[in-house]
């Protein structure tokens, strides 16, 4: 290993330090804590120790972290007097920044290059401290164990929170979610394009209503537009959910699936999204069970978009509580950080209490075991199907809460259960209340004429005993 290669990050690579450099203007905690240890001459190459350079520079001038639009400015007036093609390529580089969100291995770049710029400052303290040590000079220790000490608290975690006045432009960017389409149209149009990163999705619904068909539309669609979907099933088996992607992408009824094996593959193998099917048996897979499956996925490249837990309740949770309800909100607790930390929508489900059965409407107070679940949710829909829905494949979505926009609305929907396909139709008039009134109305008409009918029945065989 040459001395060159000791003392700046080139055996890490271009793509590394590209990385790095784009971690040190988005992620202005990590600009603070690096800036500490941090020479710009550890960077190999020259425009991005330019670009760095320019970071600091109006770090220290205006004591505040420079935005999207400021960086444009800079870049476009401060590099007359730097060589053409190094101005070009701090120009192109920061496009590649703009235009990318997320960088790959964020977390691996901060590590490592903290390591070593922490090492190359410590190897520098003990360097300059081994010239004092051969001076005789009894007063030099604590100059010493000073300058050892400084060394080893630099680059130390800093990050005292959201700074008022220095992430002032913070305030006034753009945030961007990301969105991921429902592919229902009219439930897209409530959440601004769909179910955003970092935010938690709940379907709630009656056992046998289609909770898990629900997410596996969800998770198709999101695979059609090009996503990688990573689909955890606690209760049914892997190639059973795959079967169900194959019905609602291809369209062709689960009951035909086996005699159009050709058909399908040839539908479904230049999809440009990819889907990842994982089971676990019920009860025996934690969050942090996922999470580590997870890092392995993002380690072999393939970085989730999408995350789909069929379904939560049915996860065991990490810390034993005295009582359920306890345990399940600490699940979707849970469930809600992995969306955060991965910086992608997370569907899941949950299951309603009795009153949910055969319901024309199902509202939050049929939510089954625990109601605080419902207060991580960013986005929760309800989905009731009466036994004749289910005869004529209709049904109700109630739009229970959402975070970015209305709630309280309820869809009529298509659902035809032979081949995953369900449609959220438009709106009607009618409002909660009459729902429920005209169900009750409807019950009551039922129970008439069946009252009605054993009543005859029962005339008539008065009469035949009368005979």
């Amino acid at each position: 290993m040459t001395e060159r290669e000791q003392n700046d990050f080139s055996k890490y690579g271009t793509k590394f330090q590209e990385g790095f450099a784009a971690l040190i203007y988005q992620d202005r905690t990590f600009s603070d804590q690096i800036r500490e240890v941090l020479d710009v001459e550890f960077l190999e190459l020259k425009y991005l120790q330019l670009f760095v350079e320019k970071v600091f520079d109006y770090r220290d001038k205006y004591e505040s972290h420079p935005s999207q639009d400021t960086m444009v400015t800079i870049l476009r007036t401060e590099l007359e007097d730097c060589n053409e093609l190094v101005a070009q390529q701090i120009k192109q580089f920061f496009a590649r920044v703009i235009s990318e969100s997320k960088i790959d291995g964020a977390q691996y770049i901060k590590d490592v290059s903290l390591n070593f710029c922490r090492k190359q400052k410590l190897k520098g303290a003990l360097i300059e401290s081994a010239d004092l040590i051969l001076k005789d000079d009894n007063s030099s220790y604590d100059e010493i164990r000073k300058m050892i000490d400084n060394a080893l608290k630099l680059g130390c975690d800093n990050d005292c929170g959201y700074d008022y006045l220095a992430d002032f432009e913070r305030r006034f960017e753009i945030k961007s979610r990301n969105p991921i389409s429902t592919g229902w149209n009219l439930v897209d149009s409530l959440l601004h394009g769909g179910l955003g990163s970092g935010e938690l999705g709940v379907v709630i619904a009656p056992t046998g209503v289609g909770k898990s068909m629900a997410l596996v539309h969800l998770g198709a669609q999101a695979v059609k537009e090009g996503k990688t979907v990573i689909h955890y099933t606690l209760e049914l088996g892997d190639t059973v959910v795959a079967s169900r992607y194959d019905s609602c992408i291809t369209g062709i009824g689960l009951n035909d699936l086996w005699n159009s094996k050709e058909e399908i593959y040839k539908r479904v193998k230049d999809l440009e999204g990819r889907l990842i099917v994982k089971e676990y048996p019920t009860k025996t897979a934690t969050t942090q069970t996922i999470e580590n499956h997870l890092e392995k996925l993002i380690r072999l490249g393939m970085t989730p978009d999408v995350v789909i837990v069929d379904y939560g309740d049915l996860l065991r949770p990490i810390h034993q509580r005295k009582e359920k309800r306890n345990e399940l909100e600490s699940i979707y607790e849970e469930l809600r950080a992995l969306s955060q930390k991965y910086c992608c929508p997370v569907w899941t489900a949950s299951q309603t209490n009795r009153s949910g059965l055969n319901a024309e409407v199902i509202t939050m107070e049929s939510i089954s075991e625990a109601f605080n679940k419902c207060f991580v949710a960013d986005f929760i829909f309800t989905i009731s199907r009466t036994i004749e829905d289910k005869t004529s494949n209709e049904g109700r979505i109630f739009i229970a809460k959402n975070r970015n926009g209305p709630d309280g609305i309820v869809f009529p929907i298509f659902m035809d259960t032979r081949n995953v396909h369900m449609k959220v139709l438009a709106k009607t008039d009618e409002t909660i209340a009459q729902i429920t009134e005209n169900s009750a109305k409807k019950q009551q008409a039922l129970l008439r004429e069946k009252y009605k009918d054993f009543r005859s029945k029962r005339k008539k065989k008065g009469e035949e005993n009368d005979s």
